[in-house]
């Protein structure tokens, strides 16, 4: 069985998959980017890599073949087993192996695997339907021409029409509007009054009754109020909003190495603790003890990362947390 449809499908949605005890393809993204000596725009890609030394079983080759044939995951196991048996049989008679819309692998030679990846396949999602396109400069424009170019005496006439009219006119629409304001007609017809009472008319009139009102005020005796009416009056307080802090959730691993032994393991954490890096040896589902350099909470930022410490790291990979 040829399994090179399934890594296809799994390179558009995964940065990483590995052949078990064969390798691993790489996908690295690459940004848009322009030529500018042939004037060709290039859209985002990811271009396709191989490490021959990630080859420990991740699980995913497998159970996507085993969930595309309906197959257990032990006999999906044994079809990819006799799969990678007949690519190092090939390469050992110097054959170049294929794989279609993905790349070349032979050996060079001296022992070790030359890949030559597939330039014209793109596994960025992102950039699906685009295409390279051409675009070149405008010929036959000369700028100095354009600016140099006598005036048009057609628009200065016009322009000196438009002011005449202007001075004619405005001063006519600023009369028609001032006119009007000066007169009684758009005032509206209602007394105002004061709020004072002590300067109104019926104060004047009244004014023995307000004196008599005063002087039996002044007579009134103000008893204290019980203790349970002078009691303060509590003040409900504003109740009081908690904010609700989301937590944010790292969906994706910076592996920087995979190791059988938990003291390889935590021999390349303390490398990493020696970098300023703050590491983790997780323990894998197959035995295996992964090195965790960073935890990043999306894709982009964990691409970002993992471009930044390659120089130092260079088997880095990025894994999606279950």
């Amino acid at each position: 069985m040829d399994i090179t449809l399934y890594i296809r499908e799994l390179l558009f949605g995964h940065d990483c998959v590995i052949i078990p005890d064969f390798g691993g393809f790489i996908g690295n993204y690459i940004p848009s980017r322009v030529e500018k000596s042939t004037g060709t725009f290039f859209p985002p890609s990811k271009q396709i890599s191989f490490n021959k030394n990630l080859n420990t079983n991740d699980g995913l080759l497998i159970g996507k073949i085993s969930e595309a044939n309906g197959i257990d995951f032990n006999e999906a196991r044994a079809i990819v087993a006799k799969y990678v048996a007949e690519l190092r049989k090939r390469l050992d008679n110097g054959e170049t192996i294929v794989f279609d819309h993905i790349g070349a692998i032979a050996n060079n030679g001296e022992g070790s695997v030359q890949f030559e990846p597939d330039v014209e396949a793109n596994y960025c999602i992102n950039s699906f339907g685009l295409e390279a396109f051409e675009c070149f400069p405008l010929e036959k424009y000369d700028v100095c021409k354009k600016i140099t170019e006598p005036e048009n005496t057609g628009k200065k006439v016009h322009l000196q029409r438009i002011i005449w009219r202007a001075a004619v006119f405005v001063p006519l629409l600023i009369l028609m509007v001032a006119a009007p304001l000066q007169t009684d007609v758009f005032k509206p017809k209602v007394e105002t009054s004061t709020l004072n009472p002590l300067v109104t008319l019926d104060f004047e009139y009244n004014k023995p009754a307000v004196d008599k009102s005063v002087s039996i005020e002044e007579n009134v005796i103000v008893t204290p109020l019980d203790e349970t009416e002078n009691a303060a009056v509590e003040i409900s307080e504003k109740p009081v909003i908690e904010e609700k802090i989301i937590p944010v959730v790292n969906k994706y691993q910076l592996i920087v190495g995979s190791f059988q032994s938990s003291l390889n393991a935590q021999k390349q954490a303390n490398a990493l603790i020696a970098k300023g890096f703050v590491p983790e040896v997780i323990p894998a589902a197959n035995g295996f003890f992964r090195v965790c350099a960073v935890e990043c909470p999306d894709i982009e930022t964990a691409r970002f990362k993992r471009d930044s410490i390659l120089s130092m790291f260079p088997e880095t990979w990025i894994l999606r947390k279950e």
